[in-house]
């Protein structure tokens, strides 16, 4: 992990605020499957983290909560940055001994990276995965060499004999990944408007990041072109935030966001936007 991608002058996702359809299932899971540190607690929200003190992902249920919607806009998956391939061989190992190798898992190979891919109780999407090194990255006329082969699970395994031991300190949330109704308009939101650059295409599909990254977003019409947005209260995305290394650069983002037809709204210290698809942003420095 280079933690130049999640540093000043990178835009990059801080924190993730998901629902869940049960608050003390999900804190279980959470904390004592996945290995997330709980900083702050209430009725009906807890705040999770890795170093016990920055928040990485923050899990709600709200009244009236709806089961996840099929075939909406939202949450395609939330990505967990593990520091190194050794963590991630750790968590593998972690998983089998954890459910009796019987847990539905994907896992890929995708160049730069290597991820574990599986769900929450609720079926919110979740990634945990490695970074290899940038300079390990192909890159040509400004499109990184990204694919989605099988991953070596023996090598990974194999990677390793420590112990899962809960989430490194340095884990960081490495890119969310969304549904989203028309690429066109996502395209004009997130390249035109919060200033993103296209880092590679698939059918459907784009990645975007700043600063030379693989992808801080991902962004695609899998769900359908036109698909509409899921219910406030149901399971799924309620907002995540894009950290800004200065309140210049965030008054110049939130400049061309106006011009690109999208509303930002002040909230204390913060600013608050939707994309065409109604995904939730927060601007935060």
């Amino acid at each position: 992990m280079e933690k130049k991608f999640f540093e000043k002058p990178s835009i990059y996702v801080g924190q993730v605020n998901i629902n869940v359809t049960n608050l003390e299932r999900s804190i279980t899971y959470y904390r004592d499957f996945m290995g997330f540190k709980v900083i702050d607690q209430s009725n009906d929200r807890a705040v999770l983290s890795a170093d016990g003190k920055t928040p990485l992902l923050t899990i709600e249920q709200p009244a009236g909560v709806l089961p996840k919607e099929e075939r909406t806009t939202g949450l395609y998956h939330f990505a967990i940055l593990l520091p190194s391939r050794a963590d991630l061989s750790a968590f593998l190992k972690h998983i089998i001994q954890a459910t009796g190798g019987q847990m539905r898992l994907g896992a890929s190979d995708h160049y730069v990276s290597e991820a574990l891919y599986f769900d929450d109780p609720d079926g919110n999407g979740i990634e945990i995965a490695h970074d290899r090194l940038a300079s390990e990255w192909s890159w040509a006329d400004s499109i990184v060499d990204m694919a989605t082969v099988a991953l070596d699970g023996d090598s990974l395994l194999a990677e390793t004999n420590q112990e899962w031991k809960g989430m490194p300190e340095n884990t960081l949330m490495g890119h969310i990944h969304l549904h989203v109704s028309d690429l066109d308009k996502a395209d004009t939101f997130y390249m035109k408007g919060l200033g993103f650059n296209i880092t590679t295409k698939f059918p459907g599909a784009l990645f975007t990041s700043t600063n030379g990254y693989h992808h801080h977003i991902g962004l695609n019409t899998w769900n359908g072109v036109g698909a509409k947005a899921p219910a406030k209260n149901s399971v799924g995305l309620n907002w995540f935030t894009l950290m800004f290394p200065d309140e210049a650069t965030r008054a110049g983002i939130i400049e061309q966001l106006q011009q690109v037809g999208a509303t930002v709204v002040r909230e204390q210290d913060y600013y608050v936007t939707e994309d065409p698809s109604g995904n939730v942003i927060q601007l935060r420095v």
